[in-house]
């Protein structure tokens, strides 16, 4: 095996990757692909190994991880048209009071942002907060900021949320290990970038509430569920999943073994959790059955570009491994003494600076990182703080290359250099303090 020349072609085909996202705006998709596969010919792999790379990438990946995306997709689209994540937020802040409603908006954000899209959730929850910081006099950012922050964490940390699913999927982790450490490390960090660092923000900065926006529009009540109904829905999932993995460690669940991994498959747990959606939030709330399949149903539209990338992502861990470049890499690091945990992280941080995407920093982190031969001798535990690492790395330095800071630019009404010192410094601590918080655990792994 020649190392340099595997080195070279590996720099080689990520710059021409990056360059193909970056100055020739190609669908990420397609310019990992190319990628790859430059990759691979650089190396020396033969066409027939280049295209078993490819189908055992694609198969392999999107084997495990294409129907919990749709199921989660049709989930999320339930509780976002059912008026759930407003029943959420409105409950929460009447639980917490207006003193605490910065808080309440962090929490109520992470939990919405499992189950629904990031841009989903931030439009179906912002007039809360623009309504608050009207009605207080506050800065838009008191409310904002945590309310962002627990999206952001949501979004990126707990399944089931596509990015750490495909992280996971790519890792051969647990998800319910990936639940428990990414709940921890999200917790820490949205409470860090929440109400700490929005209290802040809203000290700092005074944004008023766009007057475009508030006051919020009614909601039609008729059609709202209860808060405790929204709530049990969405634990569903987690908890079945979560009780999978306790069942594999814990003697005492040993007889309900066989039906706890069952009913806690992943996609077991989804399809459970969207029936279940379905007759409480949909059904019994008024709407029709063809009301229910075209919103379902059109969900699945953005699903279609998250797994093409997520494949293709697959594609290049596998060129990497079947290379050799994934123990050029795996020997670079032990010979650095770099715990795995800080590699994952900055490498996602790199790609995510980069390209902006943060599905497409997660999805060339992971296929780096589980090309790695150190990753088969990993702990379930210390495989979930890898994930969250990733997660992490994808998270931070959100800038000008990331939809997300336009959308945030533009719902707040807030110029360039205002929006770098508040979203994009937000983005980063939830990054850096959730990658932190995995380090640290992962050390007692």
């Amino acid at each position: 095996m020649d190392t340099t020349r595997l080195v070279i072609a590996a720099v080689i085909g990520l710059i021409v990757l990056l360059a193909l996202i970056i100055r020739f705006k190609l669908p990420a998709m397609i310019a990992i692909l190319v990628g790859a596969v430059l990759i691979g010919l650089g190396a020396g792999m033969s066409f027939e190994q280049i295209i078993g790379a490819v189908d055992d990438g694609i198969g392999n990946t999107l084997k495990s991880i294409a129907l919990l995306v749709g199921l989660g997709s049709m989930f999320g689209s339930i509780l976002e048209i059912s008026g759930g994540a407003q029943a959420l937020a409105v409950t929460m802040v009447d639980k917490f009071g207006e003193r605490k409603a910065a808080w309440a908006l962090a929490i109520t954000g992470l939990v919405i942002a499992m189950p629904v899209f990031f841009d989903a959730g931030l439009i179906i929850l912002i007039p809360l907060a623009f309504s608050l910081a009207k009605r207080t006099g506050r800065s838009s950012l008191y409310y904002a900021i945590p309310l962002l922050a627990g999206l952001a964490v949501g979004h990126a940390f707990i399944p089931p949320t596509p990015g750490p699913v495909l992280v996971a999927t790519m890792l051969g982790v647990d998800l319910g290990w990936v639940i428990l450490i990414g709940a921890l490390c999200g917790i820490v960090a949205m409470i860090v970038a929440g109400p700490v660092w929005g209290a802040y923000c809203g000290k700092k900065y005074h944004i008023p509430a766009p007057e475009s926006i508030v006051p919020a529009g009614k909601t039609d009540r008729s059609k709202i569920p209860s808060f405790w109904t929204v709530i049990i829905i969405i634990l569903i999932p987690l908890v079945l999943i979560i009780l999978k993995s306790v069942a594999g460690v814990v003697e005492a669940f040993a007889p309900a073994r066989g039906i706890l991994g069952f009913l806690g498959e992943p996609f077991v747990a989804l399809t459970i959790a969207t029936l279940t959606a379905m007759f409480l939030l949909g059904y019994r709330n008024g709407y029709t059955k063809e009301e229910l399949e075209k919103v379902m149903t059109k969900s699945l539209e953005p699903v279609g570009l998250i797994l093409l990338v997520t494949a293709c992502g697959g594609v290049l861990r596998y060129i990497l491994q079947y290379s050799g470049l994934g123990e050029v890499i795996g020997n670079a690091v032990a010979s650095a003494s770099l715990p795995i945990v800080i590699v994952a992280f900055v490498v996602a941080a790199l790609v995510r600076i980069s390209v902006g995407s943060a599905t497409v920093a997660m999805t060339m982190a992971a296929g780096i990182v589980a090309a790695m031969p150190e990753i088969a001798s990993l702990s379930p535990v210390h495989l979930a703080c890898v994930t969250a690492a990733i997660a992490g790395g994808a998270t931070v330095c959100s800038h000008f290359n990331d939809s997300g800071f336009w959308l945030v630019k533009s719902l707040l009404e807030m110029d360039e250099k205002t929006t770098l010192k508040t979203w994009t410094v937000m983005e980063t601590l939830v990054g850096s303090v959730g990658f932190a918080v995995a380090l640290v655990i992962s050390l007692f792994c």
